[in-house]
């Protein structure tokens, strides 16, 4: 080991630039918080060492203060770093003969005069390709990743008051953007290994008060398993999402839970050899273009380079910017090169979207981007048959695809998996290993990788065990029960329930029958596509019962208690005032999606029609056979026409306040500056509105009749409904539970305390209580009665009365199943309307999809 060379202090800019923000925070641990000032004074001591010319310094950095002092100290000196994992360090070290290494624990000085001939504009070296162990290095030039740290700090807005939680490891070129990005603006980093599924670390989210949550797209399916859509982070400002592309109904996931809970999604693409970032899809645009990848960044471009056999429209995406790199190198000798590479081309295929957007639709090459790491297939392929396995390799997204015959030599999947993953530098999970009788092939004989690609898309993640392409449930099975259930026959892998048209009265029994089919359901089900579905099936043995969505049990419930108190069974008043703010929680989540305003206009009206259209229907029927129903009830206009209250005439007054209350609404959000209130304040908006409805919920608007049975006096209802809906914190739950608790007392004239105590433990129950377990022949039971509600409301006023008097438990009993057969036959009958002729498309009695994924 070769000494030191002689300390002798040399300030730099840089060092001065960290100076200037004198006492703000710059570096926060667990244990230690550093301010600039102290920042900047221990660099330049740092720097100090590395007097007496330009070295070349091998950098293995922790997510630690020391690190980051040593790599700061390194620039500021103007040495050439070289970035790298511990694990490939060792083989650096070997090609590339640096004169220091440095680490955590210090540096070993290997020469005390550099050996190497280093460009004066050489900065930064960084590695291409993750860990496939090419040699090939990027060369960035000082200039490059100061003009990239600018620009992403202007484009996502870093403040000298952010705090950004080191997330990702510093070796990662994005890891090392955050740092660049956040020390240009002079605001702070948390420094910490560990990861988002760890309560330590949101332990020191809170208590530290981290704005920004950088991560890959594995950091984000991590955040889902962790609960992040229910913890309260009123520090949170941003997530900012690189290292691959995130599908997109992640993207639109948490971009609008973002909306809701106050927090910007900036999704980012880029590459090493940009420096790091090339383009960010801006917060307000990342819920309704989740597929692109924005715009360039300031002072960059995109355009596109002819490629042959592309599609109209879309070619190699070429990058020009100046954070491009200088180069590549792939021997000591090319660090003293100048630019050589003037543009980037990315070997992405994409295209320009009509309102300026792009979008990457695929790869020129045999390059894949697998967690955040660049995996050379044919490379994978290579080592494979170095092992005596002949196999395919394939990127299918989030892993890599390996198709392996079952020729004569028997094939352990999990040894091909293994050997896989040391290959490409992958976790075992990473890599899904298909043993297949033949590869797919295309009409020229050579493989077909995408349709080996396709195959591994449509199976679940298999961390220990190899997957095979049969398999339980596939993204096709789950778009066809949505299909059947909803009247789509033509729904696909990419539908969602959402996205068919599912509405309050359609998702009991989808809600129960994907429980049935998968296992489990995700929270955020209604909104992700049968494919996402798929993939969320749980693995290792079931849970006993049936995980059945409180609103369900809850519409069940009310029906149940309407029936047996108009029956004589009991006397517990209330129940459709339960259904009312179900209506309304349904609404919140199911129409007021991410639509325009006219098309959340004509979701909540094609929901009500199918509500008032059997209504009416059912109403009319009974006004042509009988006296005491007239053709006011069938036009839902009794509270027009009948002041007070009498019995039978008033029968239907749910249905009536129901219809009139939802158009009434429908009215309001049309309104565009309603409209954009309810996207910029998702939770606000209809608690500001709960509020303005105060008169109507105290009767204070000088109308006629009882007002707890008409649309005007019930309107809260709903919007208080709407706003649990959106309630996704802690203190939001508390909000709404405040209102529930101050505006049900005193509401009815007539039910006793019994009443008022049964609407609010239902709305309570609605806030805080998503799910309930339940034995699946009671979860069975519960869904039909819930799927049923309608149809037995409307139909139990003519049964009931028949058994009331001596039977009262049997006029209940049959009132609860003449309406449940009324609704199945009505079910049955719409969706063979809807369905048609099924020949079509099908093969020998399989849908041509499911052949094709099979």
């Amino acid at each position: 080991m070769t000494t030191a060379p002689e300390v002798r202090p040399t300030p730099a800019p840089l060092i001065a630039h960290l100076a200037s923000f004198g006492e703000r925070r710059a570096l926060v641990t667990a244990d230690e918080s550093v301010t600039y000032a102290d920042l900047a004074d221990r660099v330049e001591q740092a720097a100090a060492a590395y007097t007496g010319g330009r070295r070349l310094v091998l950098l293995t950095p922790g997510n630690d203060i020391d690190s980051v002092v040593e790599y700061v100290a390194a620039l500021a000196a103007d040495q050439v770093v070289l970035v790298s994992s511990p694990a490939a360090a060792p083989g650096l070290l070997e090609a590339w003969t640096p004169d220091v290494l440095a680490d955590p624990a210090g540096r070993d000085w290997r020469a005390a005069e550099s050996s190497h001939a280093l460009h004066p504009d050489l900065a930064l070296l960084l590695s291409t390709s993750g860990s496939t162990g090419s040699p090939k290095l990027v060369r960035l030039a000082r200039e490059g990743v100061l003009a990239n740290a600018e620009a992403i700090a202007e484009a996502l807005g870093v403040r000298d008051t952010d705090l950004a939680a080191t997330t990702l490891p510093l070796h990662y070129c994005y890891g090392l953007s955050v740092l660049h990005s956040h020390l240009l603006r002079g605001a702070g980093l948390l420094l910490t290994d560990l990861s988002v599924v760890d309560e330590c670390f949101w332990d020191l989210v809170r208590t530290h008060g981290v704005t920004t949550i950088p991560g890959v797209p594995h950091t984000f399916e991590l955040l889902e398993r962790a609960g992040f859509a229910d913890r309260d982070l009123p520090s949170l400002r941003a997530l900012t999402q690189a290292g691959g592309r995130m599908p997109p109904e992640r993207v639109r996931a948490f971009a609008e839970l973002g909306q809701r809970r106050g927090y910007d999604l900036f999704v980012m693409y880029g590459a090493t050899e940009a420096t790091a970032r090339m383009s960010v899809l801006r917060p307000d645009l990342a819920s309704v273009a989740p597929g692109s990848v924005g715009r360039p960044l300031p002072g960059t471009s995109f355009r596109l380079a002819r490629v042959e056999d592309a599609d109209p429209g879309v070619g190699e995406l070429v990058f020009s910017g100046p954070n491009v790199m200088m180069g590549y190198a792939t021997a000591p000798a090319d660090l003293a090169s100048g630019r050589t590479v003037e543009e980037l081309r990315t070997g992405d295929l994409a295209r320009q979207r009509p309102d300026g957007l792009w979008e990457v639709v695929g790869r020129t090459s045999r390059i894949a981007k697998v967690c955040g790491l660049r995996i050379d297939l044919d490379r994978v392929e290579r080592s494979l048959a170095r092992g005596g396995v002949v196999a395919a390799v394939a990127d299918a997204g989030e892993r890599i695809a390996v198709g392996v015959v079952d020729g004569a030599r028997p094939v352990d999947p999990d040894v091909v998996r293994r050997g896989a993953a040391d290959a490409a530098g992958l976790a075992p999970t990473g890599v899904a290993v298909l043993v297949l009788p033949d590869l797919p092939r295309l009409p020229n004989a050579k493989v077909d990788h995408r349709a080996l690609a396709a195959m591994v898309r449509d199976l679940p993640e298999a961390p220990a065990a190899a997957t095979t392409p049969t398999r339980e449930v596939t993204a096709v099975a789950v778009a066809d029960l949505l299909g059947a259930l909803l009247g789509r026959p033509d729904a696909g892998p990419g539908d969602s329930f959402v996205s068919l048209g599912g509405d309050s009265l359609s998702y009991v029994e989808v809600s129960l029958r994907l429980e049935g089919l998968l296992g489990h359901l995700p929270a955020a089900w209604p909104t992700l596509p049968a494919a996402a579905l798929a993939d969320a099936v749980p693995s290792g043995r079931r849970r006993r019962g049936v995980t059945v969505e409180t609103n369900v049990v809850l519409r069940a419930l009310a029906i149940v208690t309407i029936v047996g108190s108009h029956a004589n069974l009991f006397t517990l008043l209330g129940g459709a005032h339960v259904l009312l703010a179900i209506v309304g929680f349904n609404l919140g989540r199911f129409q007021l999606g991410d639509r325009s305003r006219r098309e959340r206009t004509r979701a909540i009206l094609r929901g009500l029609a199918r509500v008032a259209v059997p209504s009416v229907a059912v109403i009319g029927i009974v006004a042509a056979l009988s006296r005491d129903i007239t053709w006011k009830q069938a036009a839902l206009i009794t509270a027009f026409t009948e002041w007070s209250w009498s019995e039978p005439r008033w029968s239907y007054w749910f249905i009536e306040a129901m219809v009139l209350a939802v158009l009434l609404l429908a009215g309001l959000l049309a309104v565009p500056a309603v409209d954009r209130a309810t996207r910029r304040h998702p939770f606000g908006t209809p608690v500001v509105l709960s509020l303005v409805l105060l008169p109507t919920r105290y009767d204070l608007v000088g109308m006629p009749g009882d007002h707890v049975h008409r649309a005007h006096g019930v309107l809260w209802l709903l919007v208080l409904g709407w706003a649990m809906s959106q309630a996704r914190t802690r203190a939001q739950r508390l909000v709404v539970s405040v209102l529930v608790l101050a505006l049900v007392p005193g509401f009815f004239s007539v039910g006793g305390v019994e009443r008022h105590v049964y609407l609010a433990l239902g709305l309570l129950a609605l806030t805080w209580v998503p799910h309930v377990r339940l034995p699946a022949a009671a979860a069975y039971v519960t869904g039909l009665v819930a799927a049923s509600s309608l149809w037995i409301y409307l139909l139990h006023w003519r049964v009931y009365p028949w058994f009331e008097v001596q039977w009262p438990l049997l006029a209940t009993l049959l009132s609860l199943a003449v309406g449940v057969v009324a609704a199945t036959v009505v079910r049955r009958a719409a969706a063979a309307v809807v369905r048609g002729p099924e020949a079509t498309g099908r093969r020998g009695g399989v849908p041509v999809r499911e052949s094709l994924a099979r």
